[in-house]
């Protein structure tokens, strides 16, 4: 398992965020609420990238999500101590001792306490979406069984192939990955092995879908520089496809 150089890599997106600071069990978190009726024991788990759930750019997804009818949750699951974003211009930021900050002991007890206490709330089903680091809490969280359905997009911190193994093997929530062509982190090798190991041989499987965009590197369908019509795009059909395959498990 490692993490990449692009990590930390990225663009801040322009937008008015509406949802909500909450706290849920104890932990803050970004909170999107439909204006319209919508399955309330249904939550969508928002797992963000290393700079946390303030940036607009999660944000701005998180109301996209409850604009498509998905009460959505974005964790603070890195306990306030998220990578600042002037770290993207920042070459001397020691990422190193960030990520000994944050590993599965430190950051994993708040996505517990807040999925605890939405099922006092009245939850009964967990969808997760996950991005870059929120990728391994993702599939940590299917190999529990704690979760129905998978949306995973540039992953990072997965060990190749034993994680993709261990998917196929314990994990029961079907699984969408949303994948650049250029990704240096999950490479198209990780994402052929998967098509191989998961969908055993194949990209599109009825709970196993790969999608891959063209020209995309990793983070950008949290990150990317919309100002290229490749990354915007991919973005987007990331965002549509993580849309349609959550309706499908309705």
């Amino acid at each position: 398992m490692s993490l990449c150089s692009d990590c930390i890599k990225g663009f801040l997106h322009e937008g008015t965020p509406e949802g909500m600071i909450e706290f849920i069990g104890g932990v803050r978190c970004y909170v999107g609420t439909p204006s319209k009726e919508h399955a309330k024991e249904i939550a969508v788990l928002f797992l963000t990238d290393v700079y946390g759930i303030d940036p607009p750019n999660g944000q701005l997804l998180v109301d996209e999500f409850a604009q498509n009818g998905f009460k959505t949750i974005a964790i603070d699951y890195l306990n306030g101590d998220p990578v600042p974003y002037d770290a993207l211009n920042n070459p001397d930021f020691d990422y190193k001792a960030w990520l000994a900050r944050h590993g599965s002991e430190q950051t994993r007890p708040n996505i517990d306490k807040v999925m605890a206490a939405l099922k006092e709330d009245g939850v009964t089903e967990f969808f997760v979406t996950g991005y870059c680091f929120g990728g391994r809490y993702s599939f940590d969280l299917a190999f529990d069984k704690l979760i129905k359905v998978t949306a995973v997009a540039h992953p990072s911190l997965l060990s190749i192939p034993d994680d993709l193994e261990k998917y196929k093997d314990v994990a029961t929530a079907p699984l969408l990955l949303n994948c650049g062509t250029l990704d240096n982190q999950f490479t198209v090798e990780d994402q052929a092995a998967a098509d191989q190991i998961i969908g055993g041989g194949k990209q599109f499987t009825p709970n196993y879908c790969r999608n891959s965009f063209d020209a995309c590197g990793h983070g950008f369908a949290l990150r990317g520089d919309l100002s290229d019509p490749k990354i915007k795009a991919g973005k987007e059909g990331a965002f549509k496809d993580t849309v349609e395959f959550f309706r499908k498990y309705l």
